[in-house]
């Protein structure tokens, strides 16, 4: 990534964090992109130039965070379904669960899917059957994302896990 690449990034960034701690004081229909802006230093014209939403912003932070955490444990950013890649994903949110529980509390839980089908669709060519697949899987482990946030988080990565096997297994027990 060259210098200005890196500059962009950085912005970007500015303005997502700005936005995040704008909706700690109020709902985000409520904040403007000239609040976002002021309060980030960062012009109006880089906000036009890089985003159509504010939805579009907080997806953008959420897939930054996700590659800094896959990064940091030396893992493939891209999602494939398969269980280190699922305790992964209920580890980051665990880790990021402030974050994932103000977007919730503002009925924006589009954003974490949105942000985690980004990552999954980053991959590779894939046939027919492999992309309804992947929906399938998707949402599916979203599903229990969301059940387990309502719950409180109080089984570990590890249990989600199992829980998500134990479905499928389920699942595939019902098809025979």
């Amino acid at each position: 990534m060259n210098t200005r690449q890196k500059t962009t990034e950085f912005l970007k960034e500015c303005l997502a964090d700005s936005l995040i701690s704008l909706m700690k004081e109020k709902p985000l229909e409520d904040i403007t992109i000239t609040e976002i802006t002021s309060h980030s230093g960062v012009s109006r014209s880089t906000w036009f130039r890089n985003f159509h939403t504010k939805e579009e912003v907080l997806s953008f932070k959420l897939v930054v965070l996700w590659d800094r955490y896959c990064e940091a444990r030396n893992r493939n950013k891209n999602i494939q379904i398969y269980l280190a890649t699922v305790i992964d994903f209920f580890q980051f949110n665990l880790e990021n669960r402030s974050l994932v529980e103000l977007l919730y509390k503002q009925n924006l839980k589009n954003v974490i899917y949105d942000a985690f089908w980004i990552v999954m669709e980053q991959q590779y060519e894939r046939s027919l059957f492999e992309v309804y697949q992947l929906r399938f899987y998707a949402h599916g482990v979203f599903g229990l994302l969301e059940e387990w946030l309502t719950r409180g988080c109080k089984e570990s990565p590890e249990e989600m896990v199992d829980l998500f096997c134990r479905i499928l297994e389920e699942r595939a027990a019902i098809s025979n």
